[in-house]
Formats: C-alpha cells, sequence, structure tokens
C-alpha cells in the first residue's frame, strides 16, 4: 500500500479523506458482529411456546432475562435492575418494645439507622372493639334485672374487653363455679341490651345498636343443628317430596295455561257473531252463554284463520283470497277437508265474491269448533284422570252417579 512505503520512508502522508465510515467504521463489521442477535430469525417465537414465556426471555432491547426482580413498574419492557453506585443505608440490630403490648416486652429485629426513635410500623394494625363503661349509679337507675347481678355483669364486660367480643371464647372461659352457667345467646343478649339501653340514657350521635333477639337465635341454631342430624332416609325421603312438589306445579301450570286457552277461544266464539249468520245460531249462543258461567278475559285474542288482505298492486286472482295461510298446519287442513266432505263442500268451489267471503268464514268457524274439540277432550281426560286419583285416595271406586236430568 502507498501509505506503508511513505511511513518506511518518512514521507509526509496523505490528509486522509473523511468519510461516513472513517468516522463511524464500516457496516458491514457491525451487522456481522451482531447478526446473532439482531436476526429476525432467532427474536420469532418457537412454535407451541406460549407468548407470556417467550416475553420472559426476550424484550424489546433483545437483553438477557434479568437476575433479580424490579420494581420498575414497566413490565416485562423494563425488566433490568438499576443498580446505583451509591452507599448502601447502615442497618443495625436495634430493641423495640410492641405499643399492642402490655406487659413492655422487649424484642430486637434490624432497623435502618435513619428510622431510628419511630414508633413500630406494625403497631397501627392493632385494632380494639370499643366497650363501654358504665358507673355504680347508672347501674342502679337503669340497668338492674332480675336474672343478672352487677358482680356478673361486670365479669361479663371484663371478658369482652379482654376477647373483643368473641363471645364463644368468652361463654368458653365464662367462670361457672362463681356464676350461673349462660349460653352464648344469654351473654349477646345482655351485652347489646345495655349498651342499647347506655346509648339512649347518654344520648350519644350516631346509629343505635340493633337490639339482639336471643329467641329467635335459639331456634335458628336448633332448626340448623335438626337441618344437620337428618339421616340419609330423611334426605331422600325430602328429595323425593320436592319432586313431586315440582310435578304438581308443572301440571298447575299446564292446566292454568290450558283453561286460558279455553277462555280465550270462548271469546273468540263471542266476539265472531256477524249479522249475516242465522237467527237460530244466534239464539244457540245465547243459550251458551247463559249457562256458561262468566269469565273474566284480560287479552281477547281472535281464534280461526286469519286470511290475509290481497292488496298488491297489478293484476290479481280472486281464488287467492281462498287459499290457506302458512300459519294453518297439517292437522287443522285435513279436519278442514274431512269437515267439508262429510258436509257434502267442494274443496275448491267457483270463486265469486260472495263464496269466497263465506267459503273463508266457514274454514274459520271449522277451525275454531276443532280448537274446542281438543280443549274440550284434553278436559275430559284431566276430568276422568282426577276423578281416578280421588278414587284412590278416598278408596271408593264406586263412580259417582248422575246428576238428574231437569228436562
Amino acid at each position: 500500500m502507498s501509505t506503508d512505503v511513505r511511513d518506511i520512508l518518512e514521507l509526509e502522508k496523505a490528509a486522509p479523506e473523511i468519510t461516513k465510515e472513517s468516522i463511524l467504521g464500516p457496516q458491514d463489521a457491525k451487522k456481522k458482529k451482531f447478526s446473532h442477535v439482531l436476526t429476525p430469525r432467532s427474536s420469532r417465537r418457537p412454535e407451541g411456546m406460549a407468548r407470556e414465556v417467550f416475553a420472559l426471555l426476550y424484550n424489546d432491547n433483545k437483553d438477557a432475562p434479568p437476575l433479580l426482580p424490579t420494581d420498575t413498574g414497566q413490565g416485562y419492557k423494563q425488566t433490568k435492575a438499576k443498580l446505583g453506585m451509591r452507599k448502601v443505608r447502615p442497618w443495625e440490630w436495634t430493641p423495640f418494645t410492641n405499643p399492642a403490648r402490655t406487659d413492655g416486652a422487649v424484642f430486637h429485629h434490624w432497623r435502618r439507622v435513619a428510622d431510628e426513635g419511630k414508633e413500630y410500623p406494625f403497631a397501627k394494625f392493632n385494632k380494639k372493639v370499643p366497650i363501654p363503661t358504665y358507673t355504680d349509679a347508672e347501674y342502679a337507675q337503669h340497668l338492674q334485672s332480675d336474672w343478672w347481678t352487677k358482680a356478673e355483669t361486670d365479669h361479663l364486660f371484663s371478658l369482652c374487653r379482654q376477647f373483643d367480643l368473641r363471645f364463644i371464647v368468652i361463654q368458653d372461659r365464662y367462670d361457672e363455679k362463681k356464676f350461673q352457667k349462660r349460653s352464648v345467646e344469654d351473654l349477646k343478649e345482655r351485652y347489646y341490651s345495655i349498651c342499647s339501653i347506655l346509648h339512649k340514657v347518654r344520648k350519644l350521635p350516631g346509629a343505635e345498636p340493633k337490639a339482639f333477639d336471643a329467641d329467635h337465635e335459639k331456634r335458628r341454631k336448633e332448626q340448623l343443628a335438626r337441618l344437620y342430624n337428618r339421616t340419609p332416609e330423611q334426605v331422600e325421603e325430602e328429595m323425593t317430596l320436592m319432586t313431586e312438589y315440582r310435578k304438581i306445579e308443572a301440571r298447575k301450570r299446564e292446566r292454568d295455561k290450558k283453561t286460558q286457552d279455553l277462555q280465550k277461544l270462548i271469546t273468540a266464539a263471542d266476539n265472531q257473531s256477524d249479522g249475516t249468520k242465522s237467527e237460530k245460531k244466534t239464539v244457540a249462543r245465547k243459550k251458551f252463554t247463559q249457562v256458561r258461567p262468566k269469565i273474566d278475559t284480560s287479552v281477547i285474542e281472535t281464534a280461526g284463520i286469519k286470511f290475509p288482505d290481497c292488496k298488491s298492486s297489478g293484476v290479481s286472482v280472486r281464488s287467492q283470497r281462498m287459499k290457506l295461510p302458512a300459519s294453518v298446519g297439517q292437522k287443522k287442513m285435513k279436519a278442514i277437508e274431512q269437515m267439508l266432505q262429510e258436509l257434502g263442500i267442494e274443496e275448491n268451489p267457483m270463486p265469486t265474491e260472495e263464496i269466497c267471503q263465506h267459503f273463508n268464514e266457514l274454514r274459520s268457524d271449522m277451525v275454531l269448533l276443532y280448537e274446542l274439540k281438543m280443549v274440550l277432550q284434553t278436559c275430559e281426560y284431566e276430568l276422568q284422570s282426577l276423578r281416578h286419583q280421588y278414587e284412590s285416595m278416598s278408596g271408593d271406586s264406586k263412580e259417582p252417579k248422575p246428576a238428574a236430568s231437569t228436562q
């Protein structure tokens, strides 16, 4: 190279040309040096690896996972612990006392020198229930009881202060040798009644303490004990009774629904009175409505067939008015065909204006009659089943005598 020759001969060196590569260095070398880190193939998540697991191995900077847990709050994006070069704060083995303890016990722990003189940090968790106190004058004037003495009441309140109203422990530590045996409910009732009386007498602000019902609590515990002490046979019997009760409720709902359907059909038959119908049919319907009891109908729905109105623009055929709608089922269509055959009427008569109107009304009445027959059969079946149930329950297999005819 010419630069080497000039260096050997100690000649002046030519001023080097300033370029981007001379300052930053060749870019190809950097790419080759960090190719094992920056290649997209190495940072691609392998198949079958969860995204969360892969995030623990790599982050945005392609750094290795940290050796220490951090509290930077940046999640997996900033996982490196920032360790400073400052001196560590000094700690020392110091004695301390817990304000929650009344025995003055001294303990030792490691503590920062800067925190010397501060209160024990866990003392703030020492919460005590405020137990009211009373004077002799207040007890003599307001708190006397035929079932409790003052010494026994004082003993109860001292235990309440000692065990923070844990009445199960209080009842266990109650001095039964000196005083009579008391249940948990009796202790609660005496304590809360005194608290309520003191609140009223002193007129303290705030809500009044709730009264404790000892009888209700005793009955509740007795029922719970009785429920817990059931035998497997009793549990099985209860499940059987519950299953029968659900069946009875289901039958009752089904019967009510069928009764409502029957009421709707009868109401629809009453509302479909036409001026063109014969006088004989009107008289028969009036007789039927007189014999039938009054039915409270809150919702009236028309039964029968609802033929669509052909109001489309353009030319239409009059026979389209006699076409049964899609809402009519196959059973009703078969019933209409059978009734028309019994009456000797054609299934497709001449579609004049008058014939279309009367033929549609006739088939609508046929559908209404078919539905009434189905409801009547259902009612007769239920009546027969109820009659059999009554006979089986009463033990009398004789059928009831028919009522005497009035005709």
